[in-house]
């Protein structure tokens, strides 16, 4: 038998604070806690895929992986969201770290907020840029590491929507800020995407500053209901990136199947008003309600109930499991300790009297 004891002592460490983590199936019950925001896909509401479509795209996108409707995919996404163009990743998390890792280097100055994804920090540390986190959503934070900044590219990376929170970026400040600093504005749009603004097209374009923003990244996998992501920049932007940026260059494409899925979602999501609406009455619902716990102060379809400690948010979340309700957990580390959370997601598709059965357990 192969000697893997060296592995022990981090995995030890891991189960000694309650947090070790396994992989666990689709719970049964009222879903309360996937990403997909409007139902897309637990509805099954994308067209059904033509047969002839290929399953493999059979290489690299500068090999033999290029094909008309990945590019034809693109420029519609693109025109969507009001960029000049846009390159498609695998995933939102190929996106981020092919694009920071690819656009900054070591003589560049990254500014990122403090609750900015794992995707957004592994892309960072790839680009071996000078890197500092600025506290959440703090403008002032942001100014000061600003001034102190050395030579190169400055970089401000943020969310437009926080995974954790479910509150959003100072979108207008920091582009003020940026643009007072000749520093780059870098948006991640994932949980925005297909939920904010009038047709689901993300915070930047519900605020008017597309043409301020350097990159901005929206992921297909959350309210989209497939897979994959797209960088929206300038036609450079896209050129500099199928020439460096290595999570592109150096895999496999998405097959034709899963991007005309990514285009039927596109034709359907921006009509979606009724579950955009029904979604913001369940969040106005749950805020107004009465629960023994803290709750953040959250006016997206992203819900956090604090309860400190590994072990008591574990305990709480299997008992709302038991009763048919699919609350997860969200521990230390993933979480500063004493923050430790239920992250409850709303959905397009949860009924009011889903919804209430939660609280009431949660009074």
């Amino acid at each position: 038998m192969y000697n893997d004891s060296f592995l022990e002592k981090r995995l030890d460490q891991r189960a000694a604070i309650n947090a070790l983590r396994s992989l666990v199936q689709k719970k049964e019950g009222v879903d309360f806690c996937s990403n997909d925001y409007l139902g897309i896909a637990t509805k099954g509401l994308l067209k059904q895929v033509d047969g002839k479509l290929q399953s493999g795209s059979g290489g690299s996108r500068l090999l033999a992986g290029n094909y008309d409707l990945i590019e034809e995919t693109e420029q519609i996404i693109a025109a969507f969201h009001n960029a000049e163009s846009g390159i498609i990743f695998n995933s939102g998390y190929d996106a981020n770290i092919g694009l920071l890792s690819a656009v900054a280097d070591r003589s560049d100055t990254i500014l990122y907020d403090q609750l900015s994804h794992a995707s957004l920090r592994d892309g960072i540390v790839l680009s071996r840029a000078k890197a500092f986190a600025f506290k959440h959503n703090d403008l002032q934070d942001i100014e000061k590491k600003l001034q102190h900044r050395n030579g190169g590219n400055c970089f401000i990376i943020t969310e437009s929507l926080f995974s954790m929170d479910g509150d959003s970026c100072n979108i207008d400040e920091l582009v003020s800020l940026a643009k007072r600093y000749d520093a780059h504005l870098i948006i991640d749009e994932a949980h925005a995407t297909g939920i904010i603004g009038e047709r689901g097209e993300g915070l930047v374009q519900m605020h008017h500053c597309e043409e301020d923003i350097f990159a901005r990244v929206h992921t297909f996998s959350k309210a989209l209901g497939c897979h994959g992501a797209i960088v929206l920049g300038s036609n450079k932007l896209r050129n500099y990136l199928i020439n460096f940026s290595r999570s592109l260059m150096y895999t496999t494409s998405l097959p034709s199947k899963s991007i005309a899925a990514i285009k039927s979602s596109y034709q359907l999501f921006p009509t979606m008003d009724a579950e955009r609406a029904q979604l913001a009455f369940l969040i106005e619902h749950f805020q107004q309600a009465p629960i023994r716990y803290a709750k953040i102060n959250s006016n997206t379809a992203i819900q956090g109930v604090i309860i400190p400690g590994n072990t008591a948010v574990k305990a709480v979340a299997a008992q709302l499991q038991e009763a048919g309700m699919d609350v997860r957990p969200i521990l230390y580390p993933t979480v500063p300790k004493g923050e430790e959370r239920l992250r409850i997601i709303l959905h397009a598709f949860n009924s009011v009297s889903q919804l209430n059965v939660l609280i009431s357990l949660l009074q």
